[in-house]
């Protein structure tokens, strides 16, 4: 593998975190203004660790519940390599109340999960017990506008039009995504739950469609942050983003 190979998947990436833990960094700081100790953060689905362990690092105190112990075996050797601790529960969202305490999270994070699981909005409504009155729900999950322009670049052009008459955002029965939402279904669905939201913003609205030689200049992952960052807030922009997150709240 070449080094402009390894940038192109590198850049995307640092983009992607950089949007996502921007938000996240901010709500961390706003909740930390208001207690004495490390904050409580519970990974609903957050498998192998990729949010957690960082957060670990930061001084929280972290819990992980995922369904898969493969998963969980690999978050335990990555925090140990880590050097921090953190919590690995099997489970899905509606064991959420027997294995966390009831309304202890300052922050509970909700990343890839509507996509694969049965009911997203009975998923979003297992979170809001567990979750501090005036704590904060982070949500991440794949956004359906964007799929139809990656197909329709792609030369797939019937399944840019299935996709767009597609009430779960899928192109046919090979799809390997399950669901993806768009951002008023994603409004609605965490409304629905209970839960206090704005627009959500756009997380790989230009990093997913760039070719592969813009990655060999070494200015690339900067400008791409910045440009990322820019463009996820932007309403336009951000309808055609490979992702949607956004920071919901449980009411106080």
């Amino acid at each position: 593998m070449d080094s402009s190979t390894v940038g192109s998947r590198r850049a995307p990436s640092a983009a992607r975190t950089a949007v996502v833990w921007e938000a996240l960094t901010a709500e961390l700081d706003r909740a930390a203004e208001e207690s004495t100790g490390p904050l409580e953060i519970v990974d609903a689905g957050g498998g192998t660790g990729g949010a957690a362990v960082p957060l670990a690092r930061l001084g929280h105190r972290v819990t992980v519940v995922d369904p898969s112990p493969d998963s969980l075996a690999a978050l335990k050797r990555r925090a140990t390599e880590a050097g921090v601790q953190v919590n690995a529960v099997q489970g899905d969202t509606r064991d959420l109340r027997e294995l966390v305490p009831e309304a202890g999270a300052h922050l509970v994070l909700v990343h890839n999960v509507l996509e694969y699981v049965d009911d997203p909005l009975a998923a979003l409504r297992d979170v809001v017990p567990v979750t501090r009155p005036g704590g904060a729900v982070s949500v991440l999950t794949a956004n359906a506008v964007a799929a139809v322009l990656h197909r329709a670049l792609a030369g797939h052009l019937a399944d840019a039009l299935a996709l767009l008459e597609s009430d779960d955002g899928r192109w046919g029965p090979g799809d390997p995504m399950p669901r993806r939402l768009t951002a008023e279904r994603l409004t609605e669905l965490v409304r629905a739950a209970g839960l206090e939201a704005e627009r959500p913003r756009g997380v790989r609205v230009l990093g997913d469609l760039l070719p592969g030689r813009v990655f060999e200049d070494p200015q690339t992952p900067e400008i791409l942050v910045a440009l990322e960052k820019a463009a996820s807030a932007h309403p336009e922009l951000s309808g055609v983003a490979t992702q949607l997150h956004l920071i919901a709240r449980r009411p106080a």
